[in-house]
C-alpha cells in the first residue's frame, strides 16, 4: 500500500560547531506526497536564503547520506568570501527513502521520470528554481537530464537553469556492462534473491559478507532497511531501483556536455580512486574540460578529486567541499 505523507508534520535539529562557537545549519525534515526531502541552511535569520541548491543521491541512496556534507558546505558558504545564504534542498529520488511507494511517482521508472520529479517539487512548492544542482552517481544523470530538459523548455517557460550542475564521479555516456566491474549488477541480483521479510539487520550484513562482498558495502546496505513488525524490510523499491539502473547505463548526455546550455557551467568531479572510469572517457572529459567555448554556449569543468574512490562524500570530504566551496561561491 502506498503511504500518504503529512504536509504538515516538521522536525527541527540544531547543530553547534564548537571550533567557531556558531550554530550550524538547521535542518528541517518534511514528507510529501511528490518527492520527500530535507533542509539544511545556513545559520541566519533570513526568511528566505538568497540561494539554493538541490542535492540527489545516487542508486540505493538516499537524502540522509548527504546531510553531513551538505550542513557543511552550508555553513562554509555563510563565511566565505563573499558570504552567501543558502538553502540545501536534499532529495530521496524516486523509488529510494521516503519517495519509495509515494502515490503519484508512476513508471516508467527511469532517468527522465526521475528529473521530471525534480522540477514538480520546485512547483508544488512555489520555490524559486534552483542556482545549482549537485548528483552523485545516478544522481548525476538526474542533474544532466534535468538541466538538458529545462533547457529544452520541457519544464514550463518559468523553468530557469540551474547556473551551476555538478556531476559527481557519474559517466556521463551510455555504460557498457562489459567495461564495469559488475558490482552494482552483482549487489542488485543478490538482492532480488533474498525475502522482502529480512530476520535482521545483523543477519543480511552477515549474509552479504559470507557471500563476498565488503564489510562496509554490506553494512552500507544495511542501511536501508527499515522496521516491519518483527522482521525488517527494503526501504527502497527494488523492482524500481532495477528499472532506474537500466535507465541510467542507458543514457547518453555527452552530446549536452558538448554544448552546454548559455549561462550554465557543467563540473564533473571523477574522483581519483573510482572504479567507474575507462581511459576512452577520461581523454573524452579532458578533451572537452580543455575545449574553448564562446558565449553563445556554457562551459565544462573537470576535477579530479584527490585520495577519493567512488563514495566522494565518505571518502574525501574535506577535499569535495575546498572543490565546491570557491565554485559556488564564484555565483554570488
Amino acid at each position: 500500500m502506498a503511504r500518504v505523507f503529512n504536509n504538515k508534520r516538521r522536525l527541527f535539529t540544531g547543530f553547534i560547531y564548537s571550533r567557531r562557537s556558531v550554530l550550524f545549519p538547521s535542518t528541517s525534515t518534511r514528507s510529501i506526497e511528490t518527492l520527500a526531502f530535507e533542509e539544511a541552511r545556513s545559520p541566519s535569520h533570513k526568511a528566505v536564503p538568497d540561494y539554493s541548491a538541490f542535492v540527489l543521491h545516487g542508486l540505493m541512496g538516499s537524502a540522509r547520506n548527504w546531510r553531513s556534507f551538505s550542513r557543511n558546505l552550508a555553513s562554509s558558504l555563510s563565511t566565505s568570501s563573499p558570504p552567501s545564504d543558502w538553502k540545501m534542498v536534499l532529495l530521496d529520488l524516486r523509488n529510494h527513502g521516503r519517495s519509495a511507494g509515494v502515490s503519484g511517482l508512476n513508471p516508467p521508472h527511469d532517468i527522465p521520470s526521475a528529473a521530471n520529479d525534480v522540477a514538480n517539487l520546485v512547483k508544488s512548492q512555489g520555490w524559486s528554481w534552483p542556482d545549482v544542482v549537485l548528483g552523485h552517481s545516478m544522481g548525476g544523470k538526474v542533474a544532466l537530464q534535468y538541466a538538458m530538459s529545462c533547457a529544452r523548455g520541457d519544464y514550463g517557460s518559468s523553468a530557469k537553469l540551474p547556473k551551476q550542475l555538478w556531476v559527481l564521479d557519474s559517466v556521463p555516456g551510455i555504460v557498457n556492462p562489459e567495461e564495469t566491474s559488475g558490482e552494482v549488477e552483482k549487489v542488485l541480483e543478490t538482492l532480488q534473491g533474498i525475502s522482502k521479510t529480512i530476520p535482521s539487520r545483523k543477519w543480511l550484513v552477515d549474509y552479504l559478507i559470507n557471500l563476498g562482498f565488503s564489510k562496509s558495502l554490506s553494512e552500507w546496505l544495511g542501511t536501508n532497511l527499515k522496521k516491519s513488525g518483527e522482521h525488517e524490510t527494503w526501504a527502497f523499491d527494488l523492482d524500481g531501483i532495477i528499472q532506474m539502473f537500466d535507465s541510467y547505463r542507458e543514457m547518453d548526455y555527452w552530446p549536452l556536455l558538448e554544448h552546454p546550455p548559455k549561462g550554465m557551467e557543467i563540473v564533473i568531479v571523477r574522483a581519483e580512486n573510482s572504479d567507474r572510469w575507462d581511459p576512452h572517457v577520461t581523454q573524452r572529459l579532458e578533451s572537452l574540460n580543455r575545449k574553448r567555448g564562446d558565449e553563445s554556449e556554457g562551459k565544462v569543468s573537470v576535477v579530479v578529486l584527490p585520495n577519493s574512490g567512488h563514495w566522494v562524500h565518505v571518502d574525501n570530504p574535506k577535499g569535495l567541499l575546498e572543490i565546491v566551496i570557491p565554485k559556488m561561491s564564484s555565483i554570488v
